[in-house]
């Protein structure tokens, strides 16, 4: 019979595959089609297990369904206690076929299953079978692994939103009430300064926000979405981006969002608009010197608030310093000194909005030596003191 899977994939790279993995590690491997019935095994199953179980079958295709979601391969139990791993195999978003690993045994070495024949590994080995199974599988369909990778990303991104709903939930009332403009702002001030990580954590504490407070309404989170777009475009380029480049990206975003249908897939578009909209700031840097210089921009951005000096930053990227001052100030404009007083001010604008810290201890924890100097350079980069943007 001619399954519909081997359409879509090789057959003899696929058993390939799978028989490499069995040999390896001992534990069954064994092909399903899309319903979840083995086409093709190797490996013998333990005494007591049978092929053509319809339970079997069954718990198969669902747990290949949660793999799908999850992006990666998906760990469960059969009836007799016995693990499995399963991995989907994906063509656009369609279930067409599996590779179910087990049945296996999970314990310390030496213990016993109870099972005539059950393979035993320890749970370090499990782990690592796992990330075995999607190294080997994932890049057989095309798009295949691109498709996974982003369900996990979403799956990712839904449990940190989750996280803040709940925080929301355990706050104050007066928490409850407002909107966290500070959050927001230091989304801001983190994609001026290129920090994709920060800005996507804060962003989806945001989002939790959002949810707690106007329920899952999809056209709700549109407009906020459609808000937080003109304020991140606005932030990127007053951070040094190109313009155009900025005003495509936020039109591209604009344009596709009237198309998405779930808010699962709105926040993982907002999440990467976020992402590209810090990348943007190393947009100009010369392609000779990006991965250099884009590592000296992140080493600054995480140790701004210590006393960090140009020798460290070139040490870091194993550079003379004076080789390593000219570079950076031809690749980005600015010399190292202006730059890192731009990082340290930009959080500086953020602690005076959203705390009631005194300018004194702003200026000690964004790395600034004393009161006098914080004022001076913020001042030269807002055109006003500390104190007049803190009113």
């Amino acid at each position: 019979m001619q399954y519909l899977l081997f359409t879509f994939i090789d057959q003899t790279t696929l058993y390939e595959a799978a028989q490499a993995l069995h040999y390896c590690t001992g534990v069954p491997v064994h092909i399903l089609e899309g319903q979840g019935n083995i086409v093709q095994s190797f490996g013998n199953l333990p005494s007591c297990c049978t092929a053509d179980n319809p339970s079997c079958t069954m718990r198969h295709n669902t747990a290949a369904t949660r793999a799908v979601g999850f992006g990666e391969a998906y760990t469960f139990t059969c009836a007799l206690g016995l693990a499995h791993l399963v991995f989907p195999l994906v063509i656009k978003g369609t279930l067409f076929g599996s590779v179910l690993v087990g049945p296996f045994f999970i314990a310390s070495s030496g213990d016993d299953s109870g099972v005539p024949d059950a393979v035993c590994i320890t749970p370090e080995k499990a782990n690592y079978l796992g990330r075995l199974v999607y190294r080997l599988f994932a890049n057989l369909i095309a798009d295949n692994e691109l498709w996974l990778k982003e369900n996990r990303q979403k799956m990712h991104q839904q449990s940190r939103i989750n996280e803040s709903i709940q925080m929301y939930k355990n706050c104050s009332e007066r928490i409850k009430s407002s909107y966290p403009v500070e959050k927001e702002k230091e989304l801001i001030a983190r994609v001026k300064t290129g920090d994709a990580p920060a800005a996507k954590a804060i962003l989806n504490e945001l989002l939790g926000y959002v949810f707690f407070a106007g329920g899952n309404a999809l056209d709700t989170l549109k407009t906020r979405a459609i808000e937080l777009t003109s304020l991140l475009s606005r932030a990127a380029i007053e951070g040094g981006a190109a313009t155009d480049e900025v005003l495509k990206i936020n039109n591209r975003f604009l344009n596709g969002i009237q198309n998405i249908n779930s808010l699962e897939s709105l926040c993982f578009s907002l999440q990467e608009s976020v992402e590209v909209f810090s990348e943007c700031m190393f947009s100009r840097l010369p392609s000779k010197n990006y991965s250099l210089i884009r590592t000296a921009i992140e080493f600054i951005c995480a140790n701004f608030n210590t006393n960090i000096t140009l020798e460290d930053v070139a040490a870091k990227v194993h550079l003379n310093s004076a080789y390593f001052s000219t570079l950076f100030k031809q690749s980005t404009g600015s010399s190292f000194k202006e730059y890192l007083n731009m990082i340290r001010v930009e959080e500086s604008k953020r602690l005076l909005t959203s705390t009631d810290y005194s300018i004194i201890d702003i200026a000690i924890a964004t790395g600034f030596e004393d009161q006098s100097y914080f004022s001076k350079v913020f001042k030269k980069y807002t055109g006003i003191t500390p104190k007049q943007y803190r009113r």
